[in-house]
């Protein structure tokens, strides 16, 4: 049995779909579907079970003994939230006592972390989960600090030797796109937000630039299409001896320009950009450039290479935002 928190989220029910591709398990969401369309992100896969987030403990101690994996990908991952309390309860509470869960009772974690854990960037993008460079690390919001709170913990205990479950391996997401986001609203990848104006003609809208290395449109992101974040973990699945905290991105940087003029590619159009104001309130904690460095990963075995951007956009766009049914 396989467990997967946040399972009728983005990310989460496109690795359910790559478990599901590959049998042998039991697989469980806990997740909250609510009165919206998030439920189509599952409508497609067989489940064992679908529980709420008051009831995980609960069931992971009903089934400890048939349980070998949990994929905690559950979190409020909005980087606008402003209750910090809640954060910090949904995203670091939660993951902790995760953590311990699985340390008694010896079943491998995989969880996910964030990009947002580096801030603007200053201090690089490095995964090194030592305690010294996890320190130097200044995320820009409440989000991506429960990220970096949660990463630290696990860096304090590891360091000083505490008991840890069999496998525990955090990962720091960078910009993620792919089928399954529609229920994130303003989250959503840029891929998703431009396609709706690029099918109809119009013009794409991005940010203007208020930093003067970076012109409009020319700022900086790691973007990486879902399924190569699958094949990691499914990747992790089979090498249980491998733990740690580990980048998943791309491990190439491109504007948010080249992400435009690839969507209009993958729907035969020529480009056309209109550049909007950027809300006051993100200026102060926007970040221009984000790139992972992925040679920790690929010294821990992984040697899958990594769909370049034109490619994935073109799939994301051609077997999904463009078809009738867009959901995996």
């Amino acid at each position: 049995m396989i467990v997967v928190t946040g399972g009728a989220g983005f990310i989460g029910s496109n690795l359910l779909a790559g478990l599901e591709a590959r049998g042998g398990y039991e697989l469980v969401v806990c997740d909250r579907l609510a009165s919206g369309d998030k439920w189509r992100n599952l409508a497609k896969r067989a489940l064992a079970d679908l529980i709420v987030p008051e009831r995980l403990f609960d069931f992971l101690d009903a089934h400890a003994d048939e349980i070998e994996v949990v994929y905690h990908l559950g979190a409020n991952s909005s980087t606008t939230e402003t209750d910090v309390d809640l954060i910090i309860a949904q995203n670091f509470r939660l993951s902790l006592d995760l953590w311990h869960w699985c340390t008694h009772s010896m079943t491998r974690l995989i969880y996910a972390s964030s990009a947002a854990t580096f801030g603007d960037g200053k201090a690089g993008f490095d995964d090194d989960a030592s305690p010294a460079a996890l320190a130097r690390l200044r995320p820009l919001n409440p989000y991506g600090w429960s990220k970096h709170l949660f990463d630290r913990r696990v860096a304090a205990l590891l360091a000083a030797a505490a008991p840890h479950p069999p496998q525990h391996v955090g990962l720091k997401f960078f910009n993620v796109y792919g089928p399954n986001e529609a229920h994130k609203r303003d989250q959503r990848s840029v891929v998703h937000q431009i396609h709706p104006r690029a099918a109809a003609g119009e013009p794409a809208r991005l940010f203007k630039s208020y930093h003067p290395d970076y012109a409009d449109g020319g700022q900086l992101r790691d973007f990486v299409w879902v399924d190569d974040c699958v094949a990691v973990m499914l990747w992790l699945l089979d090498h249980a001896q491998v733990s740690g905290l580990f980048n998943l991105g791309s491990g190439q940087a491109r504007s948010f320009a080249d992400l435009a003029r690839a969507v209009y590619a993958a729907l035969g159009r020529n480009c056309a950009i209109e550049y909007v104001d950027m809300p006051a309130e993100l200026r102060d904690r926007y970040q221009y450039f984000t790139q992972a460095r992925m040679e920790r990963l690929r010294a821990a075995g992984y040697t899958a290479p990594f769909t370049p951007l034109e490619t994935g956009v073109a799939r994301y766009v051609g077997d999904f935002l463009a078809n009738a049914d867009p959901y995996r």
